[in-house]
């Protein structure tokens, strides 16, 4: 049996799940870091450590074919239908896992131990299996999406009475009540070999008649008698010498029966899984729904010549549910522009705009829904963020050595569909070294078919970037009033010779400006 909540022909591999104690890569830690991902993620797991790994995968695994949205949409939306299914699916898998749990395990694994174990980890998942179908029974025509409709037909044509009652007439005959029937041959050097387990002696098949007939009737009534002898109690090495015989015959049913144990809570251990992220999703949307941020069905567009992307209301998902109130959204229409390029004052919201875009980028991309009243946007086969860092006492290099280093490390992994989001990027040397680096950075990469939204304060770059970039590119400003506010709206805009820093010294230091005696 398959999943497929996630994908429409495979599976969210548990083994993706990065464990809490292992580390990301270098790229991904960036983007978690730079666009507060961790308080995405804390709101998805609400305090529960599987829920938070499943987050942190699910998200940093961006889907990148409309079609895979679209599939986990509809489930998601289904689920936001029926949130109790979700829980139900999430608590059945746990609860089949953690049962497994409490099966008796021996230090020494033989045949005969692997095959009692085997037992009774399937007599336990079969009550949970049977929960499973009570479920399916349940929601049967009341889901609309392909993924768990799907999953509701597999386990209806999968688990159905005859399969469980053949499966538990297996497992009652595989505890061989009346001992173990095997054949075997003598091989060279009068060896045993070709053992071969063999049906019970008191299997029973049908006649003609549908009458029950036992195995002495089938061969005759007058069947020789086997040849028998007994093994003395004190012979040990008797004993022994019979279990070596018994393990081998039991050899190959116990391996099969281990493998379909784990081929159970293989598809458990998936459900869980997959289950999990949208349980996540819900918890999310419940977090920014109790602030009152708006969220919307974002729409994916595929591979094309047009980079497309617009956005009304988009707003930073960390911001709100770090401070608990609503933020400010911003409109963008950057369609058909591969450069997005936003400069203006200081604390105006540049910064807040970007990861605003980065977010509903991200979670448009992994299925959910978007911080945003609308998104739009093309797909794209990775997101990349370059945000400036701070000087630290244990960096080994120069803060410009350490954003080129970073900006290698990126352009080792571009592809023609990627999408990098610069902030206040090359200011850690002067400013005409920073913006010339920074020009010819961005040029190459538009050549290259990367889409770009740049933050930056250095008004040399954006001015030449305004006056020469070949190729259609998008100029956006923090707004800033006539009297220093700060509206935290982004608007089109020619790009200024100041970011108004006087405002803020005047401001945080409490110092006006002198001015002259005739003003």
């Amino acid at each position: 049996m398959k999943v497929h909540l996630m994908f429409p022909d495979t599976d969210f591999s548990a083994s993706r799940v990065r464990p809490s104690t292992e580390p990301l890569p270098d790229s991904a830690r960036d983007l978690a870091r730079d666009l507060d991902l961790s308080t995405i993620w804390a709101a998805m797991a609400d305090g529960n450590p599987h829920l938070w790994e499943v987050a942190r995968s699910a998200t940093l695994s961006l889907a990148t074919e409309p079609q895979t949205v679209r599939f986990r949409q509809e489930v998601l939306s289904d689920f936001r239908t029926h949130p109790e299914a979700a829980r139900q699916l999430y608590e059945l898998a746990c609860d089949a896992i953690k049962g497994q749990k409490r099966v008796h395990d021996t230090l020494r694994r033989t045949p005969a131990s692997t095959l009692r174990r085997s037992i009774e980890a399937l007599e336990l998942l079969l009550g949970h299996l049977r929960r499973l179908r009570a479920f399916a029974d349940a929601y049967e025509g009341r889901i609309a999406s392909e993924g768990v409709m799907g999953l509701v037909a597999t386990l209806l044509e999968e688990l159905d009475d005859q399969w469980f009652t053949e499966v538990t007439a297996h497992l009652a005959r595989l505890r061989f009540k009346d001992g173990v029937w095997m054949s075997a041959q003598l091989g060279a050097g009068n060896r045993g070999t070709a053992y071969v387990l063999r049906m019970p002696r008191d299997v029973q098949t049908s006649d003609r008649n549908g009458a029950r007939k036992g195995w002495k009737r089938q061969v005759g009534a007058h069947a020789p008698r086997a040849f028998s002898f007994e093994v003395h109690p004190r012979d040990e090495a008797g004993r022994e010498a019979l279990a070596r015989f018994e393990d081998r015959g039991l050899n190959l049913v116990a391996n099969a029966l281990a493998q379909s144990t784990d081929h159970i809570l293989d598809f458990f251990a998936q459900l869980r899984t997959e289950v999990a992220f949208y349980l996540g999703c819900l918890n999310l949307e419940r977090r920014l729904g109790s602030i009152g941020a708006p969220l919307c069905t974002p729409e994916p567009i595929g591979v094309g010549t047009v980079a497309m992307l617009s956005a009304e209301g988009v707003y930073d998902p960390a911001l709100v549910l770090r401070t608990g109130a609503l933020a400010v959204g911003n409109d963008v229409d950057a369609d058909g522009r591969k450069l997005v390029m936003i400069t203006g004052a200081n604390s105006g919201g540049k910064s807040t705009f970007l990861r605003a875009i980065g977010l509903a980028q991200l979670m448009m991309q992994c299925g959910m829904q978007a911080s945003a009243t609308r998104y739009r946007a093309s797909l794209c086969d990775a997101l990349f963020t370059h945000f400036t860092r701070g000087e630290v006492p244990s960096m080994a290099r120069g803060r410009f050595d350490e954003e080129l280093s970073r900006m290698r490390a990126i352009a080792e992994r571009l592809t023609p569909r990627s999408m990098v989001l610069f902030n206040e990027s090359f200011a850690g040397t002067a400013v005409r070294e920073g913006s010339e680096v920074a020009r010819e950075i961005v040029q190459a990469l538009l050549e290259a078919g990367v889409r770009l939204l740049f933050v930056t304060h250095l008004y040399d770059l954006a001015e030449s970037l305004f006056m020469e970039t070949a190729g259609p590119a998008l100029f956006l400003r923090a707004e800033r009033r006539d009297d220093g506010e700060r509206t935290f709206k982004v608007l089109e805009g020619a790009p200024l010779s100041t970011s108004f820093a006087p405002d803020l010294y005047e401001r945080i230091g409490g110092f006006r400006p002198l001015r002259s005696a005739n003003e």
